[in-house]
């Protein structure tokens, strides 16, 4: 049974004073400043148009002021924080008869028939998301994540794992793969659990089947940053993975990480 629960309460709807009708505009929401119009005046479509252009007609002089402005700042380099987007909302999947749980953005959705036990996916970003593996209860004895060794062993077991998924059979592929960090820390459940970060670059061949050395071009396919977190429980080895562009991941790493530290395996009651 599987559990998906919100990290905060959405927030309480607005509505227009009663007596007063809503003049929308086709302008996205955060550029859109209600109009609240008393329906005794009746305001038809074209006064309301007569309106709008007035309130922004600008002089010339105006104008000219405003362009070079926007000109200037355009060449200043104002602090990265001012244009910040803020943190996304985050829910919370529980999966009480495998054993674990972890935050993921509200915004992903959930792909079934994936492979994994459980798979999200950014909609926007094709290739950013997590996922959950599970070894099997019947062939697996765990008793704690240290059974994998010493974090970096794990890591390269990980990324050995990495590399056979995305075995190809096609002329002229070329992975690369460096792990770039391995750790342990110990949780607020009492638990250990290690987190791995590796990268992987692919090159492939523009002209598979050209004969002659110089017309097979091999560019850049992708270049990705896979995250795991390993935890034990219930006698078997649990695995969050992430994956990531590398020019995402640099925009999102905050999230990411919080993704990766909110990962715990639980004691499942028979």
């Amino acid at each position: 049974m599987a559990t998906i629960v919100d990290s905060f309460a959405p927030p309480p709807p607005t509505h227009p004073p009663a007596g007063s009708t809503r003049c929308t505009s086709p302008f996205p929401p955060r550029h859109f400043t209600p109009c609240l119009i008393n329906r005794s005046t009746h305001c038809r479509s074209i006064s309301c148009q007569a309106q709008t252009t007035k309130a922004f007609a600008v002089p010339r002089r105006n104008a000219v002021t405003l362009i070079l402005s926007s000109y200037f700042f355009s060449r200043v380099s104002l602090p990265d924080a001012a244009f910040a987007q803020p943190s996304v909302g985050f829910r919370e999947y529980i999966d009480t008869f495998d054993g674990y749980s972890f935050k993921y953005p509200q915004n992903w959705i959930q792909v079934r028939g994936a492979g994994a036990d459980i798979f999200f996916r950014d909609p926007y970003v094709l290739d950013e998301n997590i996922s959950v593996e599970l070894s099997s209860p019947s062939s697996s004895k765990y008793k704690s994540v240290e059974d994998l060794g010493p974090p970096q062993e794990a890591g390269q077991k990980v990324l050995k794992q990495y590399l056979t998924e995305f075995m190809s059979t096609r002329l002229g592929v070329r992975r690369e793969s460096n792990i770039l960090s391995t750790s342990s820390n110990v949780a607020d459940d009492g638990k250990t659990y290690y987190q791995v970060e590796v990268n992987i670059k692919s090159y492939a061949s523009n002209n598979e089947l050209a004969v002659m050395p110089q017309e097979r071009v091999v560019r850049l396919e992708w270049d990705r940053r896979y995250l795991s977190v390993l935890g034990v429980e219930n006698n078997r080895l649990y695995e969050l993975r992430l994956q990531t562009p590398e020019n995402v991941f640099l925009e999102e790493e905050d999230d990411l990480r919080r993704v990766m530290d909110s990962f715990r395996v639980n004691k499942v009651l028979v």
